[in-house]
């Protein structure tokens, strides 16, 4: 990493009070769970690194575009998976606010349970906190996320011919929202 890239990186995380951060090869800023206050993780199957696919949903819940509303929001939907679904996380690897952070939920190397059984040994899944069927997250919401996929490539967790879906690509829902769906059919690694 650049000194250039790490120091504007670690300007960004003492505004942001982000005392740790997964900044390798200046990815951006990775929220880690113990910063937005997550439980303890009680998940154990790790994913085959580096895998194939993306898949993109929406959470469908109130959006956020502030890190003290993206915390709570994050928190929320952690809350949701543990305690009504029974999930042993938050069941994305990360979510994204409109804030223009990414929220670690479980990593890279863990199992999600966010598209079904078949996909979910097999992919990373990313969720933008808040609704997209009549409009799309910000622009800084769609650069973290882009920011984050090359992140991937660049660490050895995504194929460097990933392959990105949207979550109505691979279970019958309407994740990620039509807005959100149109977007990310324009991305160059967008298969679906």
């Amino acid at each position: 990493m650049s000194l250039r890239c790490a120091l504007r990186a670690w300007a960004l995380f003492a505004l942001l009070g982000l005392a740790e951060a997964e900044d390798q090869t200046c990815c951006g800023p990775i929220v880690p769970g113990k910063e937005w206050r997550a439980r303890q993780s009680e998940c154990a199957k790790e994913l085959a690194l580096p895998v194939r696919y993306v898949v993109v949903s929406h959470t469908a819940g109130s959006s956020c575009n502030t890190p003290a509303l993206c915390r709570q929001q994050a928190q929320n939907v952690h809350h949701y998976h543990a305690q009504n679904l029974g999930f042993c996380d938050v069941g994305y690897n990360f979510l994204i606010g409109e804030d223009g952070l990414v929220y670690e939920g479980r990593g890279w190397k863990v199992k999600g349970d966010h598209a079904g059984r078949a996909w979910n040994p097999i992919s990373i899944g990313i969720t933008f906190m808040g609704n997209y069927m009549e409009r799309v997250p910000p622009p800084r919401a769609i650069r973290a996320a882009q920011s984050l996929l090359a992140c991937g490539v660049a660490q050895g967790a995504l194929m460097p011919n990933y392959e990105v879906k949207g979550h109505r690509d691979v279970q019958q829902t309407l994740s990620p929202g039509d807005r959100l769906y149109e977007l990310i059919q324009e991305w160059p690694q967008y298969r679906g």
